[in-house]
């Protein structure tokens, strides 16, 4: 039963019987659904907040994947370019120099890839984050066309030494076997003398193994010296030199003995002598030097086949090491 109200009227000075209408109802009603309406809003706010609906969740692991994934791709672009970058600088400054070639053009290596018109098919996709996907996708691009770029360099490069007949004479491996890239111990330039300790230009490379291992001829050419000395004394003790025409020699110092004799015609890979430490040497290596027109240059520049660009890498840090030669 609705309670009954009553006002009292300071002009009859009687408490009277207070009357309803219908717009009192409407704004009280009105009123009502307003606070409701805020209550539910707060409400729903809060459960937004601080709960997630099924939906929600699975929406949320799926951008976490993505995002994931995204970081992973992103990573393998960013060490693809680095390879493609170290590929273009041994290029321009090792092989082209090698076989007298002009490096290429920075415009050429640049790789323009265009604008975002090559794009428009991601743009009126209306995806949420265009400028994200844009971006990978320039990457991509870049990384495609400058990887097209190199290729077609070392094309020309391999042309270039067949058409001169030098691809086979070009010192282009190590002298003994490394695949574990442990065997360089000390490098081309100034390194300290194991007898008398000072600093003094170090002409080659030192690779260090067991006595007897196998020396290989780095090129294909003519051995021009095999020279036997098992003296202890300073010097190249047992070595051999070969010449590989175009102004291209190398030596093959401290053998413990030789497999080849002078004027024998050798080929890239053919074993010429076996690791010792004759002359000069305070251990078993041998050491190793690219002559080019009479002038010892950095043997490790030379590096072309049997290694990955990271493995180039390591044996460019290892060759790079101030330290103590072998002899």
């Amino acid at each position: 039963m609705a309670r009954i109200k009553y006002y009292y009227d300071t002009e009859t000075c009687r408490y009277e019987r207070a009357k309803v209408t219908k717009s009192d109802v409407l704004i009280n009603l009105m009123g009502f659904l307003t606070v409701a309406l805020i209550i539910a809003l707060a409400l729903v706010l809060v459960y937004n907040t601080y709960f997630e609906t099924a939906v929600e969740k699975a929406l949320q692991k799926e951008n976490e994947e993505l995002l994931e994934h995204y970081s992973v791709l992103e990573n393998e672009m960013t060490e693809v370019q680095e390879v493609i970058t170290a590929l273009e600088e041994r290029d321009n400054n090792i092989y082209r120099k090698i076989y007298e070639a002009e490096p290429l053009p920075l415009e050429v290596r640049q790789a323009g890839i265009g604008g975002k018109e090559r794009y428009k098919a991601i743009l009126e996709k209306g995806l949420a984050d265009k400028a994200l996907v844009i971006s990978t996708a320039q990457k991509i691009d870049l990384i495609k066309r400058k990887a097209s770029i190199q290729n077609q360099s070392f094309d020309e490069l391999i042309q270039l030494a067949r058409d001169k007949g030098t691809l086979n004479t070009i010192p282009a491996i190590q002298p003994v076997k490394n695949p574990e890239l442990t065997k360089l111990v000390s490098g081309f330039g100034m390194r300290i003398n194991p007898f008398h300790k000072a600093r003094v230009m170090h002409e080659g490379l030192d690779f260090a193994a067991p006595r007897n291992t196998p020396v290989h001829a780095t090129a294909d050419g003519k051995v021009i010296i095999a020279k036997e000395n098992k003296v202890i004394e300073a010097g190249y003790g047992s070595y051999v030199q070969v010449d590989h025409g175009n102004g291209y020699e190398t030596k093959y110092a401290h053998l413990g003995s030789l497999s080849v004799e002078k004027g024998d015609a050798v080929k890239r890979g053919d074993i010429i002598g076996y690791v010792g430490s004759t002359g000069g040497s305070i251990a078993p290596h041998v050491h190793y030097e690219v002559i080019k027109e009479g002038n010892k240059i950095d043997p490790v520049n030379f590096f072309m086949y049997g290694l990955s660009d990271g493995d180039y890498k390591k044996l460019l840090k290892l060759a790079r090491r101030e330290n103590q030669s072998f002899d």
